[in-house]
């Protein structure tokens, strides 16, 4: 059984470091995405942000992953491997990258978040995924700051999109959330949807990475000849986000996001507190 790591909160302070790269990193690919841009475009984008904030990707070299970034389109539901493919106008992109920090005696700390971004004159049927996607992280994680178990992430996320669409949307059960520190993917597995076994219990210490993907038909997949890119296999859209977020000892702070959560979590009655120094 993989061993949950428990970070202290000058630990957790140095993913917020990692956390910060990694969210402007992605602004910057997000900031690229427009009709006629390829796709490793946006990994460029994403490199040279981790080059001037002295950071390294964790994606680039893991089990051999050719990019910095995994850059899923439309029917891709994670890990497309950027390139040479031009978006086009309506096309719906998941950008999902990380970073990681060194410290001076070595200890790496690790970030790790992903964007869906609508690419021009979006449908409306892509439009509502990739807000409902989103709104249903926001819900998992605003459910985790009271938590007691890392299952009821899960089920808050898939009664967010359950109370909102009903089953019009499939809940990705293959690829889950997971536990983030000095690697990037750790236990304890956090899932996008309800299961009858709870998990572990949340605590102090803890950093989760929590990425809902939501799908248009059924969940099933298949992985392509690159080993790498996943679709759906009824040709049905995908859409992922994610943040990590970290458990420290005065409550709960999101990693990725440079205000912590604040603003996202306040609307759902949640306050965010800094990590202290």
């Amino acid at each position: 059984m993989r061993r949950i790591e428990y970070k202290s909160d000058a630990q957790l302070a140095m993913m917020a470091k990692a956390g910060v790269v990694t969210s402007r990193a992605l602004d910057a690919a997000v900031a690229t995405t427009r009709p006629g841009v390829t796709t490793g475009d946006l990994d460029l984008a994403f490199r040279e942000v981790l080059a001037e904030n002295n950071a390294t990707s964790n994606f680039l070299g893991y089990y051999d992953y050719p990019a910095t970034i995994c850059a899923s389109v439309n029917d891709e539901v994670v890990h497309g491997i950027p390139g040479s493919r031009v978006l086009e106008d309506g096309d719906m992109i998941s950008i999902d990258g990380g970073a990681i920090i060194t410290e001076p005696s070595g200890k790496k700390w690790n970030g790790d978040s992903a964007r869906t971004v609508l690419v021009g004159n979006i449908s409306d049927e892509r439009r509502e995924l990739s807000e409902i996607t989103r709104a249903a992280l926001w819900h998992g994680i605003a459910a985790a700051a009271s938590a007691r178990k890392v299952g009821e992430i899960g089920v808050a996320i898939e009664d967010f999109v359950r109370s909102e669409t009903g089953d019009k949307y499939g809940i990705i059960e293959d690829f889950v959330g997971h536990g983030i520190g000095s690697q990037m993917h750790m236990a304890p597995d956090v899932l996008n949807y309800a299961a009858r076994d709870l998990g572990p219990r949340l605590k102090k210490g803890m950093a989760l990475a929590i990425e809902p993907m939501l799908v248009t038909g059924s969940i099933e997949t298949t992985t392509l000849e690159d080993e790498w890119t996943v679709v759906t296999n009824d040709g049905g859209d995908a859409c992922q986000w994610e943040h990590s977020v970290a458990f420290h000892s005065e409550g709960i702070w999101v990693l990725t996001a440079e205000d912590g959560g604040a603003s996202e979590l306040s609307k759902l009655g949640v306050t965010v507190k800094p990590i202290p120094a």
